[in-house]
């Protein structure tokens, strides 16, 4: 197969960079390891749109994120992904952190953030009472928001293979080789370019090729998950103070009117590694307490953790590496909020090198998902009127119809596991996580793909659901 740009990573970056490639008349292959796209950093992070106060003036994170941050609600309008800007709080509760509090604004200010504002305790407690009554001072940042992380990964992925950006699944690279041309890949592909966008692999397929490198060191980061009970807790995202290792424990409502906490920061060396632990949810709980004093975790429904890719130049990577190839590496925290920006540098960059002319046909739009939850009686009538299926609620915690179910199966980039069906449509995302509608979906899936129900699986192979037959050998 012969391509002219070959993206290795479907998160975030590598497929608003598809994105961005798709507007022009490029050949373009998006190469996964993974079974589906945001299987790894881009699928467990905060879900935060970051103001761009956090990352010093001048590097590619303060650029990026308060770029990345402006680009953001025109890009949900145009695909269709959650998000909201509720702006967000940074909580100082003794009179020595003022003068971080001060220094933050600084920053912003130099990082062209807008709408900074110090607030002094009786405005933080009007605007948020559960806030731990200690509290001093706050940075206020009006331009934070919150996204559903895979809705925005997922939305840009869709986008491009609509626009005809082709994606290759449970592909991990093993082997590059120079051609006289550009690139040979895994002894199959042949490619002008490769952008580098493995995630925390970034720094392993980077020494596939060079002697020079960089270090990738895998961040474990471990949250809670509050029902929608606790969603009145807080209506703004709340931070502590930042220490050297990020942006501490949070507390934030997601777009999805759940309740978010953490997450931890301990540096790993498995990059495979995303379980959660006793003492890491317990460091939370202790955390927490300093933001809000009264948190509900009887309404915990459910516990995880994500990698983030933390370079050890510590701003993001994103450059040349002899002729056509771009590492894109590196890409921490602010890196959900900057992916649209880095989408554009890159694709820019790739456009330049290659001299590629737009595509008149390019269409910016998608069409998201129904959701039969958020319509009125009348739309829904409506829709289960084209189709029964619309009619049928699969998921009880969250109102998920089987048509709904259907539809996640049917897109250009369509989901094959029980897990891409939950990223997409969000069933086995409530309370019960699962335990009153897997059995349903699983038909559905079955179905949808044509495939025996022992293939069924909840993410990558090897995670098949059903191993026997009942009384199978006896």
């Amino acid at each position: 197969m012969k391509v002219d740009v070959l993206i290795i990573g479907a998160g975030v970056s590598g497929s608003a960079i598809a994105r961005e490639l798709a507007k022009t008349k490029a050949d373009v292959l998006v190469m996964e390891k993974e079974s589906d796209v945001c299987s790894q950093t881009s699928k467990a992070n905060s879900g935060i749109v970051h103001a761009g106060y956090d990352a010093k003036p001048n590097t590619l994170k303060a650029k990026l994120n308060v770029k990345g941050n402006a680009m953001m609600k025109k890009l949900s309008e145009e695909l269709s992904f959650d998000y909201a800007q509720i702006g967000s709080l940074v909580l100082c509760f003794e009179e020595e952190g003022r003068k971080t509090i001060r220094a933050l604004f600084d920053q912003g200010q130099a990082n062209g953030v807008v709408g900074l504002e110090i607030w002094e305790k009786e405005q933080i407690l009007a605007h948020e009472p559960n806030v731990n009554c200690d509290v001093v001072c706050a940075l206020y940042a009006p331009s934070a928001g919150i996204v559903c992380p895979f809705g925005l990964n997922i939305a840009l992925a869709e986008n491009a293979a609509d626009n005809g950006v082709c994606f290759h699944f449970d592909e991990p690279v093993a082997s590059i080789r120079k051609t006289e041309d550009g690139w040979l890949v895994n002894g199959a592909y042949e490619t002008k370019y490769i952008v580098n966008a493995a995630g925390v692999y970034a720094d392993q397929v980077h020494q596939l090729v060079f002697k020079d490198s960089f270090t990738i060191t895998p961040r474990k980061g471990q949250y809670f998950l509050l029902d929608h009970e606790a969603k009145d807790l807080t209506s703004t995202v709340l931070f502590q103070l930042p220490t050297k290792l990020g942006k501490g424990v949070l507390v934030t409502p997601t777009v999805h009117e759940n309740i978010l906490i953490g997450p931890t920061a301990e540096d790993i060396e498995n990059k495979e590694d995303t379980t959660t632990s006793q003492d890491g949810l317990e460091q939370i709980r202790r955390k927490a307490f300093r933001t809000l004093s009264d948190i509900p975790y009887d309404h915990v429904i459910t516990s995880f953790s994500g990698l983030r890719a933390v370079s050890d130049r510590n701003d993001f990577i994103i450059e040349r590496c002899g002729k056509g190839w771009i590492d894109v590496a590196g890409i921490e925290s602010p890196g959900l909020t900057s992916a649209p920006a880095i989408g554009e540098m890159v694709a820019q960059m790739i456009v330049e090198d290659l001299s590629l002319k737009p595509d008149p046909d390019y269409l910016p739009f998608r069409q998201g998902f129904s959701s039969c939850r958020k319509l009125s009686p009348e739309q829904w009538n409506a829709l289960i009127e084209k189709d029964p299926a619309y009619g049928v609620i699969v998921c009880r915690c969250e109102t998920i119809t089987e048509g709904e179910i259907k539809e996640a199966c049917s897109r250009s980039i369509p989901a094959t596991s029980v897990d891409g069906i939950k990223r997409r449509v969000r069933p086995g995302m409530g309370k019960c996580q699962g335990g009153f509608c897997l059995p349903k979906v699983m038909d559905i899936l079955q179905k949808a793909n044509r495939v025996s129900a022992d293939q069924i699986r909840k993410a990558n192979p090897g995670s098949e659901y059903i191993v026997a037959e009942n009384k199978e050998g006896i």
